[in-house]
């Protein structure tokens, strides 16, 4: 791919990390039993802060324990939506890579990077929307 169209695709791409947070609770998914089916918890065990890594870290370190109040629950409500736009620019960028690959006839590449565009940033980006929603569950019992 030429270098020129790279940077096109990333500077298109990039404009997803300046859209409002309005833009992102539009497209959220707001029904966890959907998302659920989908196998975002399946994927939630593998995730960067998922179980695995909490296991390994409670082995290594005992005491260890993850302490929700309120701050610390709406800190990690407003970081979902720093990592999905990070995760919702790549998912733009590699579309328009498959986009590419596909008009130029290179199908095997389109089909190796739509299957990773989904496991890379599809998953990422419904694992925030599932995150958000338990998080907003947990404040909203924490309020009462």
């Amino acid at each position: 791919m030429p270098a020129k169209t790279v940077y096109i695709f990333l500077g298109i791409s990039f404009i997803a990390c300046l859209l409002p947070q309005r833009f992102y609770n539009a497209i959220q998914v707001k029904d966890i039993k959907l998302l659920k089916k989908t196998g975002v918890e399946f994927a939630l065990k593998y995730a960067q802060y998922g179980g695995i890594v909490n296991n390994i870290i409670k082995k290594k370190f005992p005491g260890y324990k993850v302490v929700y109040n309120i701050k610390t629950l709406r800190s990690q409500y407003n970081k979902t939506y720093g990592f999905e736009r990070f995760h919702f620019m790549a998912l733009l960028f590699f579309l328009f890579v498959i986009v590419f690959a596909l008009v130029n006839r290179y199908y095997v590449w389109a089909l190796i990077f739509f299957i990773t565009n989904i496991i890379y940033n599809v998953y990422p980006i419904l694992l925030q929307h599932y995150t958000r929603l338990r998080i907003a569950a947990l404040l909203n019992k924490k309020m009462k």
